[in-house]
């Protein structure tokens, strides 16, 4: 159950993102943002790891924000591979990856909590 809201609240990060950031956009459909959210889980899960932990040394020099980047290739990465998203430019997909990043995680926490 834990990993369906996961899945639900990672969809709401996208669809608020696509609201505020203007470089980024997913067409119509509730089931679209579900389809992004889910491949954006998965690629993040596998590879994003991975990414992070070749990308050690300079997450630690950046105090952690090298993270951003990372997402935000990985959210470059969904692009590619999905249909439905579409990001203008990477500078829309790191603006994009940091909202997403607050949003999944704030929500997180208060869905935790109750």
């Amino acid at each position: 159950m834990n990993l369906v809201k996961r899945w639900v609240i990672l969809a709401l990060a996208f669809w608020l993102t696509t609201f505020i950031v203007s470089g980024i956009e997913i067409e119509d459909g509730a089931w679209n943002y579900f389809w992004v959210a889910a491949l954006f889980g998965v690629v993040n899960t596998f590879l994003g790891g991975l990414l992070k932990l070749f990308t050690l040394p300079a997450v630690i020099l950046t105090f952690g924000l090298f993270v951003f980047v990372i997402n935000a290739a990985m959210l470059t990465l969904v692009d590619r591979w999905s249909d439905v998203l579409t990001i203008d430019k990477f500078t829309s997909a790191l603006i994009g990856a940091l909202i997403i990043s607050l949003i999944s995680g704030f929500t997180n926490k208060l869905v935790n909590k109750a």
